[in-house]
């Protein structure tokens, strides 16, 4: 049986009581690759969600997709939907010679808040939703390769076997299933700590084909997410940080020392991420200048969200 539950991760504390929980698992991964902290059920079976889309990226890279940087960022991303997030995709789909009407990705509203407001009255579309450039690379990594763009999606498509391979040889094991990811691609199931072994792999690796989509990222952190999101903020206080968010919870960090850590929140909830995140960050003695998620009662502050005292021992 799963273990849903995992350890606790983090807090709401309102008036000194403890009022929920947020259960999950994390891996802290030291630069020589051994692990650090392990909290949870670290070897249980977890969809990584667009946390893996650099694994993904590094598959289609590998089988010849030439982008710039900042595409190459686009094709990593969760983006927010913004204007300049747009300009991008298609930019991606016109070097192909294809456009948006190419892409099978869900369709959706912008991801971000401030972005999605703008969007006003308009209807979802494939280019609003923030797997776009992940799509734009996969379709362009299709026609380089004179793959079949309309069946990109299928689990047996050769760019996706490619991608399932790049996966397994990151993480050094067998991905365990395939399902169907949220925005319409294959979705590999995997473990939190393969995942981290990956992200560390990735960071300390001599391969050009890592350090050209990690390099990528790094040099464009506002396509990775979006203004005021926690990932492209951090990205850009940070030197050599990179991160990853995932829906359902789940969070890749890495610094270019091999330095790694994975976690996935039980409930599925992000309101903790910044404690845990600047957790993480403590324990790679790193100061960062993070907002936590207050806790109000009236209007005005009564308490706040606090990681469980495993990871204050990291």
């Amino acid at each position: 049986m799963p273990n849903f539950a995992g350890a606790p991760l983090a807090g709401v504390v309102r008036a000194g009581v403890v009022e929920s929980v947020h259960s999950g698992h994390l891996v802290l991964i030291n630069s020589d690759g051994s692990v650090r902290a392990a909290v949870g059920d670290v070897d249980a079976p977890m969809y990584p969600r667009s946390s893996i889309k650099s694994f993904q990226a590094a598959a289609m890279v590998r089988n010849g997709l030439k982008v710039s940087p900042q595409e190459l960022a686009m094709v990593c991303a969760s983006h927010s939907g913004a204007p300049n997030h747009f300009q991008v995709v298609e930019s991606i789909l016109a070097g192909a010679g294809l456009t948006v009407a190419d892409l099978q990705n869900t369709i959706d509203y912008p991801l971000g808040r401030a972005e999605k407001a703008a969007w006003g009255t308009n209807p979802p579309s494939r280019l609003a939703q923030g797997c776009s450039g992940k799509h734009a690379g996969m379709l362009a990594t299709c026609v380089v390769n004179g793959w079949n763009t309309s069946t990109y999606l299928d689990p047996e498509h050769p760019l996706q076997v490619a991608i399932r391979q790049e996966i397994q040889t990151l993480i050094g094991g067998s991905v365990l299933s395939t399902t169907v990811d949220g925005c319409g691609a294959p979705l590999f199931l995997i473990s939190t700590r393969n995942f981290a072994r990956g992200a560390h792999t990735m960071r300390v690796s001599s391969d050009p084909v890592y350090q050209e989509v990690i390099s990528a990222c790094m040099a464009h952190p506002e396509m990775v997410a979006g203004v005021g999101r926690l990932t492209t903020t951090l990205m850009q206080q940070v030197p050599g940080l990179f991160m990853k968010d995932g829906a359902e919870a789940v969070e890749l960090m890495s610094l270019e020392d091999g330095r790694a850590c994975v976690f996935k929140v039980g409930d599925g909830s992000d309101r903790a991420f910044p404690a845990i995140v600047k957790a993480v960050l403590s324990a790679w003695n790193i100061d960062a200048d993070i907002e936590t998620v207050p806790v109000k009662g009236g209007g005005r502050v009564t308490g706040e969200i606090r990681v469980s005292p495993a990871l204050h021992q990291l």
